[in-house]
């Protein structure tokens, strides 16, 4: 992964050029799946989200400060699990 000057860099590029997803026989489904997957990966879903509405950036720490709270005990829960505490 690089850095998030790169990923931009790298998604304004496919943007420009366009995403194509190629199918073999045919193979409408799987062309799909490919599209589907390639989408989630380079977070486009994410970004138009994102961009639907103005979030206050005291919201988005609040929220990434909860995310990372909700991760730890989710570690914290797994790790006593595994040790049978």
């Amino acid at each position: 992964m690089g850095n998030k000057h790169s990923q931009s860099f790298a998604r304004d590029e496919l943007r420009k050029k366009g995403m194509q997803v190629y199918t073999k026989n045919g193979d409408v489904s799987g062309a799909i799946r490919k599209f589907k997957k390639r989408v989630q990966e380079e977070g486009v879903v994410q970004e138009f989200r994102q961009r639907k509405e103005f979030i206050k950036p005291s919201q988005i720490r609040k929220r990434e400060k909860a995310a990372g709270r909700a991760r730890h005990l989710k570690k914290l829960k797994k790790d006593l699990t595994q040790r049978g505490f």
